[in-house]
């Protein structure tokens, strides 16, 4: 603590007296200043600063002409390498094209015009085989089309026959006079000549007309359409009974008992059998299905 009391003192001691000689060379040099008779320097030095100023000018225009001069040659550089690469890219593509022109010379076309012509002619070639190609595919779908119209056509006419028909059957079922029912059934066979059940229906109305021997004809058509048409075989037995051909009758009504059990029960009761009744063959397939 006392040591820095010291340095603090000298200090205050020493700074009074650095500040008066500072100010006192002030004076001095303003004095001197004052006192001077001529000017510190001579026309000579100011000359010669004036060349040196005119010199560095000089200078710097120079460097400013050369640069430039030096940017204008790198344009001028590099406007030469481009039209040079434009040049080359041309000529290339020049040589390139005669190339191209000596091989094809050389494969046999001899002109612009035969590559057109041959470009044509594949041209037309793959249209043309395009073209059958598709009117082939055309051809087929039309056929298609055809067949399916022909197949809906005959759908179509057959539900319209078979509608026709069905309403046939519904007024055939109205009708209670026997010359009636034969004009109806006349009608379906004209319609569809090989109906067996219309044929059978037939030959049991005009059994009913005491018409056996034209009963027999109609259960033969319909018998040679389905031989296994039972109703048809029982309206045989009965023709054949009303004709007295026992024997067919016999035949012809085991077939149908055969293929249908209930035909006896019905043969039992049915008037076509008055004349065979008693026959023992008759009795046996009676009995036979009875038990």
């Amino acid at each position: 603590m006392p040591r820095i009391v010291f340095k603090l003192a000298l200090v205050l001691l020493f700074l009074p007296a650095g500040l008066w000689a500072q100010d006192a060379d002030q004076r001095l040099i303003k004095e001197r200043i004052e006192d001077l008779d001529k000017p510190l320097y001579s026309p000579f030095v100011e000359r010669y600063v004036l060349d040196e100023l005119k010199q560095l000018r000089k200078e710097q225009a120079n460097t400013r002409q050369e640069l430039t001069q030096q940017i204008v040659d790198r344009e001028h550089k590099s406007v030469d390498r481009a039209v040079s690469y434009a040049t080359d890219t041309v000529t290339y593509f020049f040589y390139l094209i005669a190339a191209a022109s000596s091989v094809l010379v050389l494969l046999g076309w001899s002109s612009i015009r035969d590559i057109k012509e041959r470009v044509h002619s594949l041209a037309d070639e793959e249209i043309t085989k395009l073209v059958r190609e598709y009117e082939q595919r055309l051809a087929a779908i039309e056929e298609q089309l055809y067949q399916k119209t022909q197949h809906i056509e005959a759908n179509r006419e057959e539900i319209e026959l078979t509608q026709e028909i069905q309403s046939l059957w519904l007024r055939l079922q109205q009708e209670s006079l026997l010359n009636n029912k034969i004009s109806v059934l006349d009608e379906i066979l004209k319609l569809r000549p090989q109906d067996s059940e219309a044929l059978t229906y037939k030959a049991d109305v005009v059994l009913e007309l005491k018409e056996p021997q034209w009963a027999v004809n109609l259960c033969k058509q319909a018998l040679a359409v389905d031989p296994d048409y039972c109703f048809a075989l029982y309206q045989m037995a009965c023709a054949q009974a009303l004709l007295g051909v026992e024997d067919k009758a016999i035949s012809f009504l085991k077939k149908a008992i055969d293929l249908q059990a209930s035909y006896a029960i019905e043969a039992e009761s049915d008037i076509a059998f008055e004349n065979i009744k008693d026959h023992s063959e008759f009795l046996a397939l009676i009995s036979g299905s009875s038990s």
